[in-house]
């Protein structure tokens, strides 16, 4: 109870967990409190935060609870499939995540997934995540980091923008075009057109004439024919290989995309998220 208190800074959010009421839990963290002789969160009408105590004994309240996890894991094995609950994040790419997540509940059904699918930075161990999958270098020593696969990247247009508006043949010409940009939800910026310069030539200027934080709203956009969008090979590979959506600028781009798993190196590894790790694993690995 203290662990999902921590985890959920809500004596109401640990309690519907559990399933018990927010004054149970109240009065089970005030007598724990009143036991061990220590404050271990700090209260206010708005927020409930650990104390420095509390913070210490969150991490070895962490350790005892995956060591019990790790038991009966241990005790179950005869018994066959894994199963239980996995609390994973990964971004809002519903076309690349949602068919492995399909075919993993097919597989494993006794495996309960709660899934946050959002661009936000979730913190893995404060949040009580099992796994996140996220791009980018990751340099968080707390975390077990298993790449998965890099995609490209690439800029790309539908035929008929194209026939009417013309095929940019520099970065420069891009001016006079419409660009689908994709902006960062958490930061609010807009993600950068990688392109290769000489040392004293200026960045290219992108009309800023639409914008989203989600990338699939960019490539619906640019499949109807509405501009020129930067864009993961894997939301439009359909779309290239049928003709859909063309390429441009390939001579100045060189950009890709690595996804990665990681869960806390500190929890031992269940049944369940070591499946869950092999079954994404193998998936990217067949693309």
């Amino acid at each position: 109870m203290f662990v999902k208190v921590a985890e959920t800074r809500s004596f109401t959010e640990a309690g519907r967990l559990l399933g018990v009421s927010s004054s149970a839990v109240g009065k089970s963290i005030a007598r724990m409190e009143e036991r061990l002789a220590v404050r271990l969160f700090h209260r206010s009408t708005r927020s409930i935060t650990l104390t420095a105590e509390g913070t210490l004994f969150l991490e070895r309240c962490r350790r005892i609870l995956s060591e019990l996890e790790a038991a009966e894991a241990e005790l179950s094995q005869a018994s066959g499939n894994p199963r239980g609950k996995l609390r994973i994040s990964f971004p809002q790419l519903t076309s690349l995540f949602m068919p492995i997540i399909d075919d993993f509940m097919r597989l494993y059904p006794e495996v309960e997934l709660d899934i946050d699918m959002s661009e936000r930075m979730v913190d893995v161990i404060e949040e009580g995540f099992d796994a996140v999958i996220r791009t980018g270098d990751q340099h968080d020593s707390r975390l077990v980091a298993r790449r998965l696969g890099s995609y490209g990247q690439v800029l790309v247009a539908a035929p008929d923008y194209l026939a009417r508006r013309g095929t940019p043949r520099h970065p420069r010409e891009l001016i006079d075009h419409i660009c689908l940009l994709h902006r960062f939800p958490v930061s609010g910026k807009f993600e950068v057109w990688p392109f290769r310069r000489e040392a004293d030539e200026p960045e290219a200027l992108l009309p800023e004439r639409f914008a989203s934080n989600a990338t699939e709203v960019v490539s619906y956009l640019a499949q109807k024919g509405k501009g020129i969008a930067f864009l993961p090979t894997f939301i439009i590979r359909e779309a290239l290989d049928e003709g859909e959506l063309l390429t441009v600028l390939d001579d100045f781009l060189d950009k890709t995309v690595t996804f990665w798993m990681l869960w806390p190196a500190s929890r031992y590894t269940s049944p369940k998220l070591r499946v869950f790790i092999d079954h994404m694993s193998k998936h990217f690995a067949a693309q």
